[in-house]
């Protein structure tokens, strides 16, 4: 099942404290990048961030789930309605995300 562009517009803008958010459309679903790095995405209509030391940190209870098959495991947030905690989760969490690849020529 394919995410809709209305869930991906209400989490944007639950993001929208934040600078330097994008986005970008792949296969149905949304990566989502913030200062231009991913830190996770829409997948089914779930907001799915990287797994990583601080995101566990800050969500303990949160269930780790498959964004699709094949995938590495993501951590659900399920506190989407607190633009607060998102802004702090994503900016705790931006000096453990891996640099961008650099675009080969």
């Amino acid at each position: 099942m394919a995410s809709s562009k209305e869930y991906l517009e209400f989490v944007l803008e639950q993001l929208s404290e934040l600078e330097e958010i994008s986005y970008k459309a792949m296969m149905g679903e949304y990566i989502i990048y913030y200062r231009g790095k991913i830190v996770g995405g829409i997948y089914d209509d779930r907001f799915l961030v990287k797994n990583t030391k601080e995101a566990v940190r800050r969500m303990p209870e949160a269930s780790l789930e498959l964004p699709y098959e094949g995938a590495r495991e993501m951590i659900m947030v399920d506190d989407i309605d607190d633009k607060d905690f998102l802004r702090d989760l994503l900016e705790a969490m931006y000096d453990e995300l891996p640099e961008p690849k650099k675009k080969k020529k």
